[in-house]
């Protein structure tokens, strides 16, 4: 009997442990984790993105904002988060499968997101004017800049 009162004990213990772990890395990891996660540099990190990067670190106006103030939604905490964690755990998938395209294209949930944002950020400007037509037809080089596009910023 008192081997068993041990092991119950000592798995008691280990429990105790783990919990304590997870407890710590809630408490501390994620705040972390995930102010590193939003930065530019983990986001060029990991996709096929060094181009688009050189070109936002080289960037105007632009360049003191982050990929997720215009590629996540942020309309509200729970959304950006939401969609943080669906377009990550899409784009560890597609990396460590060894998938990964030579050129990421942009969803149609995505062009969505990144129009609204640009809305968002420019409505005094863009007040007035036709929002059917998406913002980088005619801005196509403002984030990242592409050779033989057009700028108009």
């Amino acid at each position: 009997m008192g081997d068993k009162k041990k092991r119950i004990g000592l798995y008691g213990l280990a429990v105790l442990g783990a919990g304590l772990v997870v407890a710590l890395f809630l408490l501390l990891g994620p705040p972390k984790l995930l102010a590193e996660s939003e930065s530019p540099v983990f986001c060029a990190g990991c996709h096929v993105m060094e181009a688009e990067y050189e070109a936002w670190d080289h960037a105007g106006a632009h360049r003191r904002i982050k990929c997720v103030d215009c590629h996540l939604p942020n309309e509200g905490r729970v959304l950006h988060y939401t969609w943080k964690s669906i377009d990550g755990m899409k784009d560890v998938l597609v990396f460590y499968s060894g998938k990964v395209p030579e050129r990421i294209a942009i969803t149609n949930h995505g062009k969505e997101v990144v129009q609204g944002n640009c809305i968002r950020c420019h409505e005094t400007t863009v007040g007035h004017i036709d929002q059917e037509r998406l913002c980088w037809d005619c801005h196509r080089r403002i984030a990242h800049r592409r050779s033989g596009s057009m700028q108009t910023l």
